[in-house]
């Protein structure tokens, strides 16, 4: 209980390695007494010696080893499963992430020898052009790369520009806000985690999507489409590649990939999805969603255009009564024929809605987040809904949050308009960042430099409170106000304080 579970980690990678032997350490001669105390009567006999022996050979042969197993085993196991649930959590926030909606992006994957590779992306996820420049070593095309980034923006209205934190990324950032400040131009940047980038452009989906570009041109849409629409695209990969947790390869991979899943499923029918633009891959995280009847729903809307209603989607043959009970509060319409079909409100409910829509004297299509009800008005809903509390609070909640996103509570991506040197901190100089990794022992946050900064569990603000726990207070996308403590220049590091 005293070793933390990311150094029994630390400490079975090791093993496994070889670069480490681990052993228990214990008092041998204590456990010898306590064993000739309790199982031998006349220690003083002349076969003393023999039961000696024996006791020590039992002891140090067969009893040991296998009690060293078996509390080792049981250690590994508990930091085995805070392994996952940190990797769980984190990953549960990842998926939460902010979209940037209307707003048109341009992807940039950065490199050197290959050239950065553009791509514009619209706030509908759909990509308008495809480019490549060559600022960086070994080219060091400037001035070309700078003419061709004008024309594109130009002629087209960009919102934001995207920067994939992999190779060249720093090089690459710099560039671009030279070229920014250079051109007066009123555009943010935002350095995207590349976490498992290169995964999805080199997948069969991928190249069903975009038969005729290169993996690095595909890597390009990925990053500008995970500012667009953070959920919609790191779907398309394994959880597994995103790394936000401790020692996650070190972990049972069946428990792990159970875990990941129950949480994809989690966020996506908690966030909901468009029925009319939600891809495959979403689609069959949505409960009572089979493969075979995502391809359905799919070549049903492409054959009509758009599903106008919630009701429409029992004109699909296998989506039964017990199928659309499932899924259908998780389906959302746009622009539909039914506004509560925009909203978390299950159909079985739109009866009890509509009355308390009507009883309240309030129109779905104004913001009604400021509602308030008296407590004899509650009670005449709640006469309305049969007096089942749970179905009133959820139909209530999901009047006042009609035109809402469930990730809309957490921070959008922090978008700079200047590169950090770590030349130019100081100690208890301020800066913003943003979280990347909550792990055990603190937190990783990227202000800006070539590396992520740390802040240490100690270096929080509520740390000395009995009941903090850090995993309450910061999540993956989080954005804060944080401190300087220690600048090791020489290895391009930092330390944070709150």
């Amino acid at each position: 209980n005293k070793i933390p579970s990311y150094k029994i980690m630390a400490i079975n990678r090791a093993e496994k390695e070889k670069v480490i032997i681990s052993k228990f350490l214990f008092d041998k001669s204590f456990a010898l007494k306590q064993i000739i105390w309790k199982y031998t009567k006349n220690f003083q006999s002349d076969a003393a010696n023999i039961i000696l022996n024996a006791i020590n050979d039992g002891l140090s042969r067969l009893l040991i080893p296998s009690v060293e197993n078996e509390i080792w085993n049981e250690i590994l196991e508990n930091a085995q499963n805070k392994s996952i649930d940190v990797f769980s959590m984190n990953l549960e926030h990842v998926l939460s992430q902010s979209p940037l909606k209307e707003k048109t992006v341009l992807g940039v994957d950065p490199a050197f020898r290959t050239g950065c590779k553009l791509a514009l992306v619209n706030k509908n996820n759909q990509m308008l052009l495809i480019d490549t420049i060559y600022p960086n070593e070994p080219h060091n095309k400037i001035d070309k790369s700078e003419e061709k980034l004008l024309k594109i923006i130009k002629e087209n209205k960009i919102d934001i520009i995207a920067i994939g934190n992999g190779t060249a990324s720093r090089e690459t950032e710099i560039f671009i806000n030279n070229f920014l400040k250079k051109h007066n131009l009123n555009i943010s940047h935002v350095i995207v985690n590349e976490a498992g980038a290169s995964v999805y452009p080199a997948s069969e989906l991928a190249r069903k999507e975009f038969p005729d570009l290169t993996v690095e041109k595909r890597s390009a849409i990925s990053i500008a489409r995970r500012i667009i629409d953070p959920l919609s695209e790191l779907i398309k990969i394994d959880p597994k590649s995103i790394g936000v947790g401790q020692y996650q390869h070190d972990v049972p991979l069946k428990k792990l990939d159970e875990n990941l899943d129950f949480v994809i499923k989690k966020i996506v029918n908690r966030v909901g999805v468009d029925l009319n633009t939600a891809s495959n891959e979403l689609l069959v995280y949505i409960s009572g969603i089979s493969k075979s009847i995502s391809k359905d729903i799919i070549d049903y809307r492409n054959k009509i255009g758009k599903i106008q209603s919630r009701e429409e989607l029992k004109n699909i043959p296998k989506i039964n009564d017990l199928v659309f009970q499932q899924c259908s509060g998780f389906l959302r319409i746009k622009d539909g024929q039914n506004i509560l079909d925009e909203t978390s409100i299950h159909p079985e409910n739109y009866l009890y809605a509509n009355k308390i829509i009507k009883e309240l004297n309030i129109d779905l299509n104004n913001d009604n987040s400021q509602l308030e009800i008296s407590k004899s008005v509650w009670n005449k809903l709640l006469n309305i809904c049969d007096n089942n509390e749970f179905i009133l609070n959820q139909i209530i909640s999901a009047i006042k949050e009609v035109k809402r996103d469930y990730r809309d509570q957490f921070d959008t991506p922090l978008l700079r308009d200047d590169v950090l040197d770590i030349k130019n901190l100081k100690i208890n100089m301020e800066l913003n960042g943003v979280v990347r990794n909550v792990c055990d022992f603190g937190v990783f946050i990227d202000v800006g430099l070539k590396n992520d900064g740390f802040l240490h569990f100690s270096g929080m603000k509520d740390f000395q409170k009995p009941d903090f726990n850090h995993y309450e207070n910061f999540y993956i996308g989080q954005i804060l106000n944080l401190k300087v403590k220690n600048i090791d220049f020489d290895n391009n590091k930092i330390e944070l304080i709150q």
